[in-house]
């Protein structure tokens, strides 16, 4: 089984990581193709493109052009422990054991709109490239266009010691970089759902936080087999059966724990 998730624009490059184990990024060639087509950019482009403020344009154009290989502990962070923000509150890694980075290490994908997919401890440094961004470049109109089949290729190259299972918790935007249709695999998206109002509904802080609660408890309890998913519960969640389907999975929570 591998579990996907997306990045996170929060990050924290200041607090030590607690773990010495890392790994390089797979596409460190094509990060650097895209680094240098975005320092053709002024700060006033990247606010532009990215719909951010002058000073978080600013601060992009900075990191661009502060990029730099190769990476190293001094210069760079593991990628679990650098996104911050609601799935990363769930996924709570700066709890995990030695143990635990190592299992995800196998089983848990990060999508990236600048490093295409992420193991855990593979380092990253500072960036902000959301993979819907709409950056005309040398591959294509937009990120998908770079990314083409490579990500989904390179997620089929590692079912065969993860299991022919992807458990998607990423969003659609990130989501939709890989092509389903090619995946040697079957594909199970966990939905997760509040009551609020008299109804069941997704709220996304919820929903966001809930993707990383269940990546830590798959991580946690070493689950391999799909079926063991349906007892999750952290947090008063609870598998839904009436209202999953077989590739869609709902989860209820009646009150927010």
């Amino acid at each position: 089984m591998l579990i996907l998730i997306s990045p996170a624009k929060t990050l924290d490059f200041d607090t030590p990581a607690h773990t010495q184990q890392r790994s390089e990024p797979d596409f460190l060639d094509a990060s650097q193709q895209l680094i240098d087509e975005l320092r053709e950019l002024a700060p006033q482009d990247i606010s532009a493109l990215m719909k951010i403020s002058d000073k978080l344009g600013t601060l992009n154009y900075q990191r661009f052009a502060d990029w730099q290989t190769p990476f190293t502990p001094d210069n760079a962070k593991q990628a679990v422990l650098a996104f911050r923000g609601d799935v990363y509150t769930g996924l709570n890694a700066d709890d995990f054991s030695d143990d635990d980075f190592a299992f995800a290490q196998q089983h848990l994908r990060i999508l990236s709109g600048l490093y295409g997919l992420l193991r855990p401890l593979d380092l990253i440094q500072p960036y902000r490239l959301e993979m819907g961004t709409k950056f005309a470049n040398s591959g294509g109109k937009n990120l998908y266009e770079f990314w083409g089949e490579r990500i989904t290729d390179a997620i089929n190259t590692q079912f065969s010691d993860a299991g022919p299972l992807l458990l998607n918790l990423a969003s659609n935007e990130y989501f939709s970089a890989v092509k389903p249709k090619l995946l040697n695999a079957d594909v199970i998206t966990p939905v997760f759902k509040d009551y609020k109002n008299g109804k069941y509904k997704i709220i996304s802080f919820y929903a966001k936080k809930a993707r990383g609660l269940m990546s830590a408890y798959v991580i946690k309890q070493r689950i391999t087999d799909a079926e063991k998913l349906k007892q999750f519960d952290t947090d008063g969640y609870y598998y839904c059966p009436e209202q999953s389907t077989a590739t869609e999975w709902v989860f209820l929570r009646d009150e927010v724990a």
